[in-house]
Formats: structure tokens, sequence, C-alpha cells
């Protein structure tokens, strides 16, 4: 079996090879200064590294060795830096694992403690490779959406029944919510996937385009028509339609919708020939359809028929783990692809994803990690990285805490129910007298 690489950066000879020694079950290699170290983290990519902060040209300073560090983090975040200090230089280890290494080693050289610690960084290594893992081929419900809550496994079981029929489905849901996502995903498990999926932003077309952007033009149609041009439709022909913000569609196109659902043709603008188009509608919306019949600008005979199936998409606010789960997700691709220096988020700012309602939904959620991970300084995300309010406390209930607070309120119902008769209460709850005055006192209940 291939020893694991470790990656040695001391300028002392005698040290070089008592860690040698000491650490001969790994493939160690050995340099002395911060370019060398550099080269052979390039060329061997070693999982742990042990450094000397006081580097030449001056190793009282511990100016180069921090450099150093700093720059191994760049070129490889998820490296472990374990940093080897004098034991006068307490202060400045600190700072070192402020920067974001592993831990830290103080001279002189004990060679049992430096084992367990240089092992103990191989195993986070492994483990957090082992995690990153099984976050890039963990099956997700959906190809390309990520959730955890209940509520949104449910969405994902409801359209993974759907997907398969011929159905229109209407996609409700808060903007930034991934009602898109849902929709591709809808196409991508149908009988259709191999075929198109053309999507169109009904809201974000003038009107006066967006007939001849859904249904085509032929020659000649109107100034500037040159040439007969297909629209969306057929374009979309044998595939999936995805037409988004339903809800802003012109009163005139909704009544040329309703007639292609009725009879599955299309006429082209400025054309007489009808046209057979085999298309599945998809469409979403985040606006209240229903208090738009109600004012007259939604026709109600499109809206029973483009709602065959409705979904409603939950806001991130309501979908509880479902923020820190897509964060981490999205922290890992956007690091990935940065190679930037970040290696997680604080407990404070996990709080702080936990706690905010995200107005945005996950489309806010996306731009504020992306950000933060350009952004950020440490290799811990803190809540001013994602201009976040640092939490005061962490957003979170201990099991101890869940359970005293579901005693004290069960008492009180059981007191409130019995008009406050202890016995009663007692009987209710099928705990004996002794142990509701027991509870009464502990929780500052007082007797009727």
């Amino acid at each position: 079996m291939m020893k694991p690489n470790l990656l040695i950066i001391e300028d002392d000879p005698g040290l070089q090879k008592q860690m040698k020694w000491a650490l001969e079950d790994y493939e160690v290699r050995v340099v002395g200064n911060r370019e060398d170290a550099l080269e052979l983290l390039r060329r061997f990519d070693p999982p742990v590294v042990t450094l000397d902060l006081g580097l030449p040209p001056d190793p009282a300073n511990a100016t180069e060795g921090l450099r150093a560090l700093e720059e191994i983090l760049r070129a490889a975040p998820m490296t472990k830096v374990i940093v080897i200090t004098g034991n006068d230089e307490h202060e400045v280890a600190v700072r070192a694992v402020g920067l974001g290494a592993f831990d830290f080693y103080e001279k002189p050289l004990d060679p049992d403690l430096l084992r367990l610690i240089v092992a103990r960084a191989f195993r986070m290594y492994e483990l957090e490779m082992e995690n990153r893992r099984l976050i890039r081929t963990a099956r997700t419900p959906l190809a390309g959406i990520i959730v955890g809550s209940t509520q949104m496994l449910e969405v994902c079981r409801r359209l993974e029944k759907i997907a398969p029929t011929q159905a229109t489905v209407l996609i409700l849901g808060e903007s930034g919510t991934g009602k898109e996502l849902f929709a591709r995903a809808t196409h991508d498990l149908s009988p259709r996937k191999k075929q198109r999926f053309v999507a169109i932003n009904c809201a974000a077309i003038p009107e006066t385009l967006l007939e001849s952007e859904l249904f085509g033009y032929e020659k000649g149609a109107f100034t500037g028509a040159g040439k007969t041009t297909k629209g969306k439709f057929e374009y979309a022909d044998a595939g999936t339609l995805f037409l988004d913000e339903m809800g802003d569609l012109p009163l005139p196109l909704q009544g040329k919708l309703l007639r292609f659902l009725q009879e599955r043709v299309i006429e082209r603008v400025g054309g007489r020939e009808e046209i057979p188009i085999d298309v599945r509608i998809v469409c979403a919306t985040h606006k209240d359809l229903k208090a738009l019949i109600a004012q007259k600008l939604f026709r109600e005979d499109l809206y029973y028929r483009i709602s065959e199936i409705t979904v409603q998409i939950p806001p991130l606010r309501e979908r509880p783990g479902d923020a820190i789960l897509i964060a981490r997700v999205l922290l890992n691709r956007h690091r990935d692809a940065s190679r930037a220096m970040v290696r997680d988020f604080s407990a404070s700012a996990l709080a702080a994803i936990e706690l905010y309602d995200w107005p945005g939904n996950v489309r806010e959620l996306e731009n504020r990690v992306t950000r933060a991970v350009i952004m950020a300084e440490t290799p811990m995300i803190e809540p001013y990285d994602l201009e976040l309010e640092t939490p005061s406390s962490t957003g979170f209930k201990t099991l101890r805490e869940i359970r005293e607070t579901a005693e004290s309120d069960a008492i009180q119902h059981a007191l409130a129910i019995n008009s406050g008769q202890i016995g009663k209460a007692a009987e209710l709850l099928g705990i004996s007298r002794p142990t509701v005055y027991h509870l009464m006192k502990k929780y500052d209940i007082p007797a009727a």
C-alpha cells in the first residue's frame, strides 16, 4: 500500500532528520523555504503539511512562515497545515490558526505528540474528502434540485408521479424558489426528455412582440418581417414548452393559448394555415391567478386548462434545514470553481442563514454565498461576509430545551383543560400527582 504524502517545511537539518524518523509511516518530502514548498505542493498535492513559521530569510520573524501558510491554503484550500512554533510564540500560532491552519505544535519535538497531530490531520482530510464525494454523487430526488425538508421531498415525489404523464402542469411559488428547475426536471423525467425543452418568460418580452415570439410569423406580416419565422411553439414541437410568469400573459394571448390547448393547433402571425403542434405545456407564476381572475385580468377558462395539476413550491423560509443544506452545496461548488481559500461557514454564519427570512429565496441565497466565497478574508465565512446580521445566539435549541418546553406546555394545557385540578391533570397526562407538583415547581407554573 502506498504511503500518504506528507510535506515538511523546515530549514533546520537536525529537526528535518528527527521529523522524518518520527513520521516514517508517511511518504515524507522535506524542503527548507517557501518557494520550494509551493513547487512540491503543486507537484505532489500532499493532504497534510507541517510548516515551521520561522523560515528564512528571517527565522526570528514569522512573516515568511505566515506568508507561506496563506499561499499554501490559497493553492490547496483543503490541505491541512500544522504550524510549528517556538515555545514563546503562542500568539503567532493562534494567528496562524485564525488564517486557516489546522493545528499548531510547539517545539521542542515530541515524536508521539507530533504523530498524533499528523494522524488526526490526515483523518480530518479523509473525512472532508468523503463528505465532498458524497455531496457530488448523492442522488437528489430530481436532477439539479437540492432538498432535505419533508415539504420539498413531497413536492419532488409529486412531480415524479406527474412527469411521465401528458398533463398540463401549473407550478406556483415565490420568485427565486426554482420553478424553472422543477419544470426542467419534469421534462427530464418525461417520455419527451430527448426532445427540446423551450422556456420563455412572458413578463420579459413586450406585449407587441410576445405573440410573434410564441406563435411565429409569416413573411410580410408586419414591417421588418422579411422571412417566415417559427415561434416557440414550433421549436418545442414533440417536447416541452415552459411558460414562465403566466400571470403576466396579456388577455388577447390568453385567448390564443386557450385555443391551442383545446385544438392543439396554432396559426402564425399574418398566416391562415393551421399548424398541428404536439407539445406539453408547463406553466409557472408567482402571482395569485385566482385574484387576477376576480379582477378580470386572467381568464378563468384558461386557468382550469393550465392547472390540470398544480404544484406549490414553498418559500425557503418554510423549508426547515434546506437553507443550510443548499448553502453548503453552493459553497462547495463555488469554492471549487474559484479555488478560493474558504473552507466552511462559522457557527454564527450557519445560525444567521437559518434565522434569515430569505425574501429572495434560493436565488438570493446563491448570490450571497457566491459573493461571500469571493470576498471572505478568512477560511471561515462569517455573517458579515454574507451581509447578514450576527445572531445573538445560534438559533438552535438543544434536545433538553425542546423537552423542557414540551413538558411545560403539556402541564399548562392539562391544567387549563381540567380547571386547575391537579389530580385530573395528572390522570390526563398519565403521571402521578407528585410528578405534576414537581414539574409545576420546576417550570414556575402557578396553581389555580
